[in-house]
């Protein structure tokens, strides 16, 4: 049972209590680098001074745009323990995307390592938002930046003592896009502490030892991460995913927990010497972002020490469904029932909810949602539904129908998102690309099925009356000037695209036969 200090206590202060109370256990490992939760303590205090010593106070926006590393490790926590809200930005989105996202988010504080500088460097000059003195450079020198060590030095390592009230804001995600300004998936620190209630279903502790191999911009790494800081465990970083280096560090750091994407399964089932490596320290893996096929979940079951959960839901929170496939491997063909503290339905286009066994919208009520979509309250409405209890619900867009256990399968996607790699694409931004191109009439990306990715967006164009060009050439274009995580597949060259009487793309017909015979539709 949790106490009530444990229930209720922000994140920054289960940190502050870990590293008084356990101050030489373990926190961090990068590579052949160590800390313990009472060095890491002391860098978050300076990173927290540093920021209210730029102005940045209760709510405001601080922006990482970085790779993997203990400085981007140690930032995102100093922020929350200014009282800050945390902007964590992808590298893989397109530099005017970022810009768009940078200025949204209003942040005040910049931070960026080396590889993002060819993004940064085209949009710098244009990022008034950003207070006098708050570019900070994790790795490298540039006019206007300021090395995060020189920064930091002189700043206090005591806790400055912000007080954060649990419906303060703790992080924006941001969706990615080349279109508009994306979305901004605004969280309150009240949400993210239900993440660490999830401490004895999970078998999280003082001994969780958590690797870390998705990014740390991604609410997929939060929903393990968060849990394992709350408890005093220790996070093991690894700058890139690689199946080698994965297995090894796994091994050699005894590692009980991780998070995966279903990409990475596939690589680690493919593995030849997976067999090799000693595992058996593991307690739990986890996998969300898209729906594993039931045969890699039947695998990890028997093939890895541990259990296995696969989380379906959304960084929008309200709908979220947990299948825990160790206790259910007669179920591996869902994804899981509702998670506590929260509700499923499955409704019609009416929003009454139909019998079980029946297709459906699938929404979900949680006393663990976003706070909404940042600046954008039009958006936020849009996306819920008020019940004649007054009880707001998220809609998913996804359908999907519940079957007599109250197991979840996931049927189609009723948006036109993308989930690839554990990322999310949304196919009017790639269609808007293809669009431009000179020799494009008409235009649709659907996601197809993918063996690495789950699925891949797939164009398909009619080209102008007269007009000559490859779907290759067509292709390469559009990449060209899309986000690296965008990129499409391929591009197929059609006479037509089925179009309805009023004018809309019927996707349903232009995925068919690339899903027939397919396990399930989605992933």
């Amino acid at each position: 049972m949790l106490t009530q200090f444990e229930r209720e206590a922000n994140l920054s202060d289960l940190m502050d209590y870990h590293a008084r109370t356990r101050p030489e256990a373990e926190m961090l490992v990068f590579e052949s680098r160590r800390w313990t939760w009472g060095e890491g303590d002391r860098i978050v205090n300076r990173i927290a001074h540093g920021l209210i010593g730029l102005g940045v106070g209760r709510n405001d926006k601080v922006a990482v745009l970085a790779a993997t590393s203990p400085e981007y490790f140690f930032t995102f926590w100093g922020i929350i323990r200014a009282g800050a809200c945390a902007v964590p930005l992808s590298g893989m989105a397109s530099a005017e995307s970022l810009e768009l996202m940078i200025a949204d988010s209003g942040a005040k504080v910049l931070f960026a390592s080396e590889k993002t500088m060819d993004l940064i460097g085209r949009i710098d000059a244009r990022l008034d938002g950003i207070v006098t003195g708050g570019r900070i450079a994790y790795d490298f020198a540039a006019p206007g930046w300021r090395r995060f060590d020189d920064w930091i030095a002189a700043e206090p390592d005591t806790n400055p003592g912000v007080a954060i009230d649990p419906l303060d804001d703790f992080n924006i995600i941001y969706s990615s896009g080349t279109t508009g300004v994306p979305k901004g998936i605004l969280h309150d620190h009240r949400t993210r502490i239900s993440y660490w209630a999830t401490r004895d279903a999970f078998a999280y502790g003082p001994d969780t030892r958590l690797i870390v191999s998705t990014p740390l911009y991604s609410n997929t790494t939060l929903f393990a991460l968060l849990p394992a800081l709350a408890w005093g465990g220790a996070t093991i970083l690894l700058p890139r995913s690689d199946t080698e280096n994965f297995l090894r560090l796994a091994e050699r750091e005894r590692a009980t927990h991780t998070m995966q994407v279903p990409v990475q399964y596939h690589r680690l089932h493919d593995f030849p010497d997976f067999g090799g490596y000693d595992l058996s320290s593991f307690k739990w893996k986890f996998c969300t972002s898209a729906p594993l096929r039931p045969a890699f979940k039947t695998w990890l079951i028997t093939a890895w020490p541990g259990g296995f959960t696969e989380i379906y839901g959304m960084t929008e929170g309200g709908v979220g469904c947990f299948l825990n496939a160790h206790e259910y491997p007669d179920k591996v063909h869902t994804v899981g029932f509702a998670r506590e503290g929260s509700e499923l339905r499955v409704v019609d286009e009416a929003m009454n909810e139909v019998p079980r066994g029946e297709i459906g919208e699938l929404i979900g009520w949680s006393a663990y949602m976003m706070t909404g979509y940042y600046n954008k309250p039009d958006k936020t409405t849009e996306s819920r539904w008020t019940d004649k209890e007054g009880r707001v619900w998220q809609r998913s867009g996804d359908m999907g129908r519940m079957d007599e256990d109250g197991f979840i399968v996931l049927l189609d996607r009723a948006k036109d998102m993308i989930i690839s790699g554990g990322f999310n694409i949304y196919a009017a931004d790639l269609e808007a690309e293809l669009l431009k191109h000179p020799a494009v009439d008409d235009a649709a990306v659907i996601a197809v099925p993918s063996e690495d990715w789950g699925e891949t967006p797939l164009g398909l164009v009619v080209l102008k009356p007269g007009a000559s060009a490859s779907g290759d050439d067509i292709r390469g274009w559009a990449n060209e000037r899309l986000g690296k995580l965008q990129r499409l597949s391929a591009v197929e060259l059609r006479d037509t695209l089925p179009r309805s009487t009023i004018g809309k793309l019927l996707k349903r017909e232009l995925r068919e036969p690339y899903w027939a015979g397919m396990e399930r539709r989605v992933g």
